[in-house]
């Protein structure tokens, strides 16, 4: 993991768009289906859209029909942090990035198996690196 961030809210606010600012640093969410990823199938590495870390693999990504990315795990058990979210009168687990606090979604326990978890996240909390084919089959040229 690379040295946690720390910036105050008027410097988050000019390094993301108005859109990101309000998602990541503002806990808030995407409508569903409008973003970028929900329907993506690109082989890749997803990192925190504010600070480049690494947090989900597409190998962990799977549809949920909800309209947001989701994923059964995160690339690493140090990629992302949880706590309790009790706002909009609902008990939720918040997912952010551990690198530099930036809201990502939420985790909730209807997943598919291995883990049975859904890490439902916003396409906006979100760059992807994509794969090249021939990372994926071990291949060089």
């Amino acid at each position: 993991m690379s040295k946690k961030i720390a910036k105050t809210e008027a410097e988050w606010q000019t390094c993301l768009t108005p859109e990101q600012f309000r998602i990541m640093r503002q806990q808030d969410t995407e409508r569903a289906f409008t973003g970028k990823y929900y329907d993506c199938k690109t082989a890749g590495t997803y990192v925190c859209a504010a600070c480049g870390e690494p947090l989900f693999d597409s190998e962990s990504k799977f549809d949920s029909g909800t309209g947001w990315p989701s994923y059964t795990q995160p690339i690493n058990e140090e990629a992302v942090a949880t706590h309790v979210d009790t706002r909009h009168g609902m008990h939720r687990i918040e997912v952010h990035c551990s690198n530099c606090g930036s809201h990502l979604g939420h985790v909730f326990p209807d997943g598919p198996q291995p883990t049975g978890l859904r890490y439902c996240v916003n396409s906006a909390s979100l760059d992807l690196n994509e794969r090249q084919a021939e990372e994926e089959t071990g291949q060089e040229n």
